[in-house]
């Protein structure tokens, strides 16, 4: 190439600056044209780091069943929808004694734990009386090993409490907090839900970012449980039990689960052509359920945001062709200084690409800060997906490319010499 073709050719730099000042000399077209790419940029990642973070913190708080548990149960989880929520409503509830045949009938599990739940409820000590958090589950000495809730202080109910009905409990670690906080509360006697109770020992501090009763929890004997409450709930529905199950190794689990399905039909009756009449689910499917209710979440936003990202191409696109009219005898003299049609092509196809990625590296800010608003005011734990940033700026190379492509072949396709007499 010739000396003044190396003058016409321009660098990197020198285009990103001159991109600039075009952006700048244009500034009303401009800034509409980076709204639109700021908000489809910002609504693709802004969702998606929500959902990142959503998704982080329940794959992390659901290992509480571990890799060798799963839980039987009457309702589906939080993640079915409402025609789920329907049809369980018509099954039996899961009962005591089907948990005992599933103790007695599964050679793959350990550990079969009983949960009898109820909320609402006040506790008291000496004065001391809290809001009506506390979350009571009647439950088995499996609960605190199959939910990975573990003892802290004091000792976990027994066997033996459950048989003798013993009015004793575990208590949340803020719940314990709250009611003791200058004493020891093993061996002392609250008042639960009016009714007298002796502390037997604290869980670990154990907070939940989707409201878990973790650490406003009393755990009592599933035998003092019934003999309270009965099996009967006050609108007079019978009571379902959640049953936790523990493989005894890992690779037991997917085994256990079908010899538990079996267990359950059988007391059940069922037929081999009918389908389940109960809910059974672990992390992982927890996990699957998850992303599945937000498939569509994450499909609407791709949505929405390509659209916004379509309208502002087409608008950068008509900034570009106003700027090669008004650039026309510039881009004359520069060919008839040397430059190359690949060097105009170029040089605006990277003005294109420079003004979506200004928008595009705005819309990655703010979507990563809309995406993380909510864990301000939450235990949810902040996250920053760099794979989507990287997502981002690409995505916003290709629009760039794509709609200032007919600009730049029209500028690099200018004749010099009609192009040096353009006024």
């Amino acid at each position: 190439m010739s000396k003044s073709g190396n003058r016409s050719g321009m660098r990197v730099s020198d285009v990103f600056v001159m991109s600039l000042g075009a952006i700048g000399s244009n500034k009303l077209r401009s800034f509409l044209t980076l709204v639109g790419i700021v908000l489809g940029v910002a609504s693709i990642i802004g969702v998606m780091t929500a959902i990142s973070v959503i998704q982080t913190t329940m794959e992390k708080e659901m290992t509480v069943l571990g890799t060798q548990t799963f839980q039987v149960q009457k309702w589906p989880n939080g993640f079915n929808g409402p025609e789920q929520q329907r049809a369980a409503q018509k099954w039996p509830p899961v009962t005591l004694a089907e948990a005992q045949a599933i103790r007695e009938q599964v050679p793959s599990v350990d550990f079969v734990g009983t949960e009898l739940w109820d909320g609402g409820k006040v506790a008291s000590y000496k004065g001391i009386t809290t809001d009506p958090i506390v979350s009571i589950c009647g439950g088995s000495p499996e609960y605190s090993e199959n939910n990975t809730h573990y003892i802290e202080e004091g000792r976990n109910i027994s066997r033996m409490d459950m048989l003798a009905a013993r009015r004793v409990v575990v208590i949340g670690h803020a719940l314990a907090e709250q009611l003791f906080p200058f004493t020891d509360p093993i061996g002392k006697s609250i008042m639960l839900d009016g009714r007298r109770f002796e502390v037997i020992g604290v869980f670990i501090k154990k907070v939940s970012a989707f409201g878990g009763p973790y650490e406003t929890l009393a755990l009592m004997p599933s035998g003092a449980y019934t003999q309270i409450y009965g099996l009967v709930d006050p609108q007079g529905f019978p009571r379902s039990v959640n049953v936790t199950v523990h493989a005894r190794t890992p690779a037991l689990l997917q085994d256990a689960i079908e010899q538990v399905r079996q267990v359950m039909r059988n007391a059940r009756h069922l037929k081999h052509d009918q389908a389940d009449n109960f809910y059974w689910f672990t992390s992982l499917s927890q996990i699957e359920n998850f992303n599945k209710t937000t498939a569509g979440v994450k499909l609407g936003a791709f949505l929405m945001g390509g659209v916004a990202l379509l309208v502002a191409g087409i608008g950068i696109m008509n900034i570009m062709l106003v700027s090669v009219t008004e650039r026309t005898k510039e881009i004359g003299i520069r060919k008839s200084l040397g430059a190359k049609r690949r060097n105009i092509l170029l040089q605006f196809l990277l003005e294109a690409v420079v003004l979506c990625n200004v928008g595009g590296v705005i819309g990655i800010a703010l979507g990563f800060a809309l995406g993380n608003v909510f864990t301000f005011f939450t235990t949810f734990e902040a996250r920053v997906p760099l794979g989507w940033a990287v997502f981002g700026v690409v995505f916003c190379s290709l629009i760039g490319v794509v709609f200032g492509m007919i600009p730049a072949l029209k500028a690099s396709r200018l004749n010099p010499i009609e192009a040096l007499h353009y006024e």
